[in-house]
């Protein structure tokens, strides 16, 4: 596991598009945080590292959408698992169809995706003062706060990510440029 402090939406969007430009087909990351963490944000980062289409916004009310690569790497597949109960609501998604071919991103799947791949990246979004509302989620929001720092925590699992020198140098980079 590794923790990387950011200050705002910009950091957050520069560490996520270097962490994208790392990315192939099949990866699958799973993405964790309260309502407002900045989950979406995360993944519009990804998006500018993989190079698709632009207008990543959340899933939330079709589930799943497909940002085309503009380039010659993979599509980005972003799902929000949130009104999903069980994995077999998300196997319903036929998300295996894609995986080989794309990236697939899915905010709100831990417990529900890990199927998926037997290697994953694990991301949590953590906002400042997180752990003061007690692990509940957060739906009262004040103006300003998209720019609050927030912790990311990293968990790299799977044969996929084992030693990858890359993500490890990534992690370092970050971190060092930070001090």
């Amino acid at each position: 596991m590794a923790q990387i402090a950011v200050e705002d939406v910009a950091e957050t969007q520069r560490f996520a598009q270097r962490l994208g430009e790392l990315l192939q087909a099949g990866d699958l990351l799973v993405l964790t945080g309260e309502l407002g963490a900045g989950k979406t944000t995360f993944t519009q980062g990804l998006g500018l590292g993989l190079g698709v289409r632009e207008g990543i916004i959340s899933p939330t009310f079709v589930l799943s959408r497909i940002h085309p690569s503009l380039a010659h790497g993979p599509d980005l597949v972003h799902v929000d698992a949130y009104r999903l109960e069980s994995a077999g609501e998300v196997d319903d998604l036929d998300l295996e169809s894609s995986m080989g071919s794309s990236v697939t991103v899915v905010e709100w799947g831990q417990g529900k995706v890990e199927q998926l791949s037997d290697s994953r990246l694990e991301i949590t979004l953590v906002r400042a003062g997180s752990a003061d509302a007690g692990g509940e989620l957060v739906f009262d929001f004040h103006e300003g706060e998209d720019e609050e720092p927030r912790t990311i925590v990293l968990g790299a699992y799977g044969p996929r990510w084992e030693r990858h020198e890359a993500l490890a140098e990534l992690l370092n980079d970050f971190n060092s440029s930070r001090k």
